[in-house]
């Protein structure tokens, strides 16, 4: 049940939905950072979020997730390709975050987290013709699941409930969309609308804990009793950062040698830190050597 997304309609009814937990991509996206839990959820709710929205769009490229606020979180970044491969980082106060407080009034760690103004941006990249698509909407309401729904809202017209949901070992989303196309022939208006009510009912009663942990037939089925739905079969998440041992070397021949040979010199070795999967790429004297002897153009310095 987990790394997949999933589709889901109403049988005939211009109702959709889709679902996805990871578990394997989460932590592999994880392995080379270290964040707070508060900062860790917030992040899983945001990759969460950057699959589902890959997942309504048919596009050929890459989608970026981006909440930026004023809060102890001043910037979550999310990525997710059109054939769903992620990476994602989040830049935080330490200090802040350490004096965030455990209080239980609803969305309250949420907004000491983004603070009292900002905003998210998602971004379009697409393969075709090198288009290139950005809304920027406010952030709204106690959690990242209202703001998502506002973006719908506000940039794609489309009436949207979201739940999202991460912990220490999972991450998971749960959407549902009411569709502008017209109903069936066998639909009324008042149907769509009723329907469209056992929707976001049904968005309301699945808790986290049941997002994270419960497979999604049965999650369906609790959340939306006596509902004709056709759930489909689902398309595999996977982490993967752009990130490689070769593309750490053009980036220091770029930089020049002078100034990696000061770096060498003044560290005993020249580490770079990948900045969104955290993954240091530490090149010795030796590797430094290779780097810049002539005819050595292919990256292939070893890395420890």
């Amino acid at each position: 049940m987990t790394d997949l997304v999933r589709r889901f309609i109403f049988e005939k009814r211009p109702v959709r939905g889709h679902w996805v937990n990871l578990e394997g991509a989460w932590r592999d996206l994880r392995a080379h950072a270290d964040y707070p839990p508060a900062v860790r959820e917030l992040l899983g709710q945001a990759v969460a979020a950057s699959v589902l929205l890959a997942a309504t769009l048919k596009f050929r490229g890459t989608l970026t997730f981006q909440l930026q606020g004023d809060g102890a979180a001043n910037l979550l970044v999310a990525q997710c390709t059109h054939d769903f491969r992620l990476r994602a980082v989040a830049h935080f106060d330490a200090e802040a975050v350490r004096g965030i407080e455990a209080d239980t009034r609803r969305g309250a760690v949420f907004r000491q987290l983004v603070g009292a103004d900002g905003k998210i941006t998602v971004t379009i990249e697409a393969d075709e013709k090198s288009m290139r698509y950005q809304g920027v909407v406010p952030l709204t309401g106690t959690s990242l699941s209202e703001s998502l729904e506002s973006y719908f809202a506000t940039s794609e017209q489309l009436p949207t409930r979201v739940l999202l949901a991460a912990d220490d070992t999972r991450a998971a989303g749960l959407l549902v969309q009411r569709l502008p196309d017209a109903a069936a022939d066998t639909d009324t208006s008042e149907d769509v609308v009723s329907v469209w009510e056992v929707a976001g009912r049904g968005i309301e009663s699945v808790g986290g804990a049941a997002l994270l942990h419960t497979p999604v037939e049965e999650l369906l089925a609790q959340g939306f009793p006596g509902t004709d739905l056709r759930l489909f079969r689902g398309a595999p998440v996977l982490f993967e950062c752009r990130c490689s041992c070769g593309r750490v070397a053009g980036l220091l021949r770029a930089l020049g040698e002078d100034e990696v040979r000061d770096v060498l010199k003044e560290q005993g070795a020249v580490t770079v830190t990948c900045e969104f999967c955290s993954r240091p790429y530490r090149f010795s004297a030796s590797d430094v050597e290779t780097l810049f002897t002539e005819g050595q153009a292919d990256g292939s310095a070893a890395i420890h």
